[in-house]
């Protein structure tokens, strides 16, 4: 079964290479995407950038299009890895990008989550909830938290967590799923129901779908939020024409 099953992932890498793609994690060239995602109809209601059925993952390393934009941003544009001086928190860390970045030696490279009984977390993970993140005020340079804050009830605690923990001057890349033409999000926490919360959130365990507004609620909590979209300059990556970066600043 064994044998069968790494000759058809084989035929499957053959039948799908080409020169269009590129997946910085695998090197493997491709001349599509794999089509992945939910297609519920809350998210195409929505337009929901960042969920939804898309074209977006690499056939060789299963990496997604807002893995490889947050690789874009910090390692192509930020040049982070050029700076080895710096402390960083990463939440819920990806695991292609962490571990390319755990082997820039860093200042500092702390990956965080919360443990949840049932899943599985890397040994360089740490049990980290960001309501209460065990760090003194101003300790990091950058923060990277990637579709995270739509599962958590109280978000605006989480961002001012994320604020207090950055140096002034610091930086964050702060993404969530949003809605592309909608600008009040929409949240109800008295839904707990998996079947509920994925018919109007799309996906489970998300609490909420953020609109327009997410820039503002991400600066009442102090941070200063540009958006910014690199897609065009890296088409090679396949990455979401309509995904903004939300990159915050302190």
């Amino acid at each position: 079964m064994k044998i069968l099953k790494k000759i058809k992932t084989k035929l499957k890498l053959l039948s799908h290479s080409g020169f269009t793609y590129y997946c910085p994690f695998c090197g493997y060239r491709a001349k599509d995407w794999e089509v992945v995602g939910h297609d519920l109809p809350v998210l195409q209601e929505k337009k929901v950038v960042g969920g939804g059925r898309r074209a977006a993952g690499c056939y060789k390393c299963q990496s997604r299009d807002r893995e490889r934009l947050l690789y874009a941003f910090i390692v192509e544009e930020l040049r982070l890895p050029e700076n080895k001086n710096l402390s960083l928190l990463h939440i819920a860390p990806e695991i292609k990008l962490s571990e390319i970045l755990l082997n820039q030696n860093f200042k500092e490279y702390i990956c965080g989550d919360l443990f949840t009984p049932g899943y599985y977390y890397a040994d360089y993970v740490k049990n980290i909830n960001v309501l209460d993140i065990s760090y003194s005020d101003h300790y990091f340079d950058f923060v990277i938290c990637n579709h995270v804050l739509e599962h958590i009830p109280d978000d605006k605690k989480a961002m001012r967590e994320l604020f207090r923990v950055l140096k002034p001057g610091g930086k964050a890349i702060l993404q969530v799923p949003i809605s592309g033409n909608t600008w009040e999000t929409h949240e109800d926490f008295t839904i707990s129901d998996p079947k509920k919360r994925e018919e109007l959130f799309g996906q489970f365990d998300h609490v909420r779908i953020y609109g327009q507004d997410y820039s503002s609620r991400l600066e009442e909590s102090g941070f200063k939020v540009n958006r910014i979209n690199i897609s065009d300059q890296y088409k090679k990556l396949g990455l979401n024409p309509y995904e903004d970066i939300f990159f915050c600043e302190k």
